[in-house]
């Protein structure tokens, strides 16, 4: 193939729809979409992968109108917002969690902004996510994205992939088992929390000098970090067992 046949209407579309693909994926999906990586880094990489796996992209034909460009273009971009929803929703569910957590901690107050969403969060979510992301990397949950997203090239064609009413239903789904699973991550330390609340009662009622506030709430606090640090290996086992779950899903949503 020489040079002068990439310079081709129909080669060019390619490598725009192929590139479009790539720059999408890593706007929505985990780690690759983090805020502190620079736009200009996200950009590089993307033309990167875009020239390595081109060659082992079939040739699209050039559009004969621009509503078809416009529509192909809009697949990709859909594309990577299912996928990021799909593997994001991971990791709400342990934002959702630390938001338990610090409720029932009392770390409601301790809120600063997350650079990664922009708004504000407790800290206990803060730190579940980023340990999270750190697990990540440990069992090589990157390279699984990467992996993916060379699996979609290959089997879903650019500009062709449509939306099915089974994805529509597994994120409905997904969506409502994020609470599920936030609450089940978050249980020992919300079910200690409301054993201590309970003891603390029966001491006020038989103990009426009993000084909720001074004595209370740092025993309180002691016990949930003791419990906290207790059940974190089994919280990030949660974490690696749904995110597996997720790339599988996607896994079979791009070969089928």
């Amino acid at each position: 193939m020489s040079w002068y046949s990439l310079l081709q209407p129909d080669h060019i579309y390619t490598f725009l729809l192929l590139f479009t693909r790539l720059s999408t994926l890593f706007v929505f999906l985990p780690f690759y979409n983090h805020m502190t990586i620079s736009p200009q880094v996200k950009a590089a990489f993307a033309f990167y992968l875009a020239l390595v796996l081109y060659p082992l992209m079939p040739v699209v034909p050039e559009p004969q109108h621009w509503t078809t460009m416009a529509a192909a273009i809009f697949s990709e971009v859909v594309m990577g917002l299912i996928a990021g929803v799909t593997l994001n929703i991971v990791f709400g569910i342990f934002s959702y969690a630390g938001e338990q957590i610090a409720f029932v901690m009392g770390f409601s107050l301790a809120s600063v902004i997350d650079p990664q969403s922009q708004i504000q969060s407790p800290l206990v979510s803060q730190f579940l996510t980023l340990t999270a992301m750190l697990i990540l990397l440990a069992f090589n949950g990157h390279y699984m994205i990467l992996t993916w997203m060379i699996d979609a090239i290959r089997h879903v064609p650019l500009g062709g992939f449509v939306m099915s009413h089974t994805m529509f239903d597994y994120l409905m789904n997904a969506m409502a088992h994020l609470f599920v699973m936030g609450f089940s991550v978050a249980f020992p330390i919300v079910a200690l929390s409301l054993l201590a609340d309970i003891i603390f009662g029966m001491l006020m009622k038989t103990m009426p000098q009993f000084n909720l506030l001074v004595v209370g709430f740092p025993i309180k606090i002691a016990l949930s970090l003791a419990v906290w640090m207790v059940v974190l290996g089994s919280m990030m086992m949660v974490f690696k067992k749904e995110f597996l779950s997720a790339i599988h899903v996607l896994m079979q949503w791009v070969q089928q």
